[in-house]
């Protein structure tokens, strides 16, 4: 049963990663009919509503260590469960962007080096913001989107909305911090494409590890503070 949490884990990153990031590298910039950055915060948010109805019952559809970590704090996830979740979500990252590196590449002119849609800070932010404003946008970001988490798969919440809530809140995480940092608020998605490009992205890659953590952890911390009431283990099926 765990094995199949792991590889669901798996599959939903690979999926969030493959579709948001490959909107951003082969569609946003696409001449004249480019989608740009609604479209590319739609996709990320419709990549999570897709998985979430998919592998909700399976895993839990956490696609995100921030999330994991999170849900862990406010009393949602079993902390032992913490590592092999991120493990799988991380291989499913850079999985999907191996496989969107093969697919960009066979376009004439393709260059990894501007970027290949990787988080960044200074001279790699693309609206060029700071270290401490881009480390402070991360972390408001995520303790917003696990905030919205912890309400929409409460067990008081209006059932089988709850996708809908967390895909749109990405959508909107999306539009406003784009221009910021491209947006992680989820370390697995910023740790595939930092790969492939090295050098830079790799450097600043701490940035949208600890950020996101923090306030995924505040997130869930705060919302456990405001609603005490017992609720549902956020992890699918029972392990056997």
């Amino acid at each position: 049963m765990d094995m199949k949490k792991y590889a669901a884990e798996a599959i939903g990153t690979f999926w969030l990663t493959f579709a948001g990031c490959g909107s951003a590298v082969i569609a946003a910039g696409f001449p004249q009919v480019g989608i740009g950055l609604v479209g590319v915060s739609l996709t990320f948010g419709l990549s999570v509503v897709t998985m979430a109805y998919a592998i909700g019952h399976i895993s839990g559809c956490h696609l995100n260590p921030a999330v994991t970590v999170g849900l862990a704090a406010g009393g949602r996830f079993p902390t032992g469960q913490i590592l092999p979740y991120i493990i799988a979500q991380v291989a499913g990252a850079i999985v999907a962007s191996a496989l969107l590196y093969v697919i960009a590449s066979g376009a004439p002119g393709f260059d990894v080096a501007k970027g290949f849609a990787s988080n960044g800070y200074d001279a790699h932010s693309p609206g060029q913001y700071g270290l401490v404003v881009c480390f402070l946008t991360e972390v408001v970001m995520t303790m917003m989107f696990l905030f919205v988490i912890m309400g929409a798969t409460h067990g008081k919440a209006p059932a089988g909305f709850a996708p809908l809530a967390i895909g749109l809140t990405l959508v909107m995480i999306h539009l406003v911090s784009i221009p910021v940092t491209n947006t992680s608020v989820n370390p697995a998605r910023s740790t595939g494409p930092a790969l492939f490009v090295g050098g830079w992205a790799l450097a600043q890659l701490w940035l949208f590890w600890i950020a996101p953590l923090i306030g995924g952890a505040l997130g869930g911390v705060i919302y456990r503070w405001l609603s005490e009431e017992p609720t549902g283990i956020v992890a699918g099926v029972k392990t056997a």
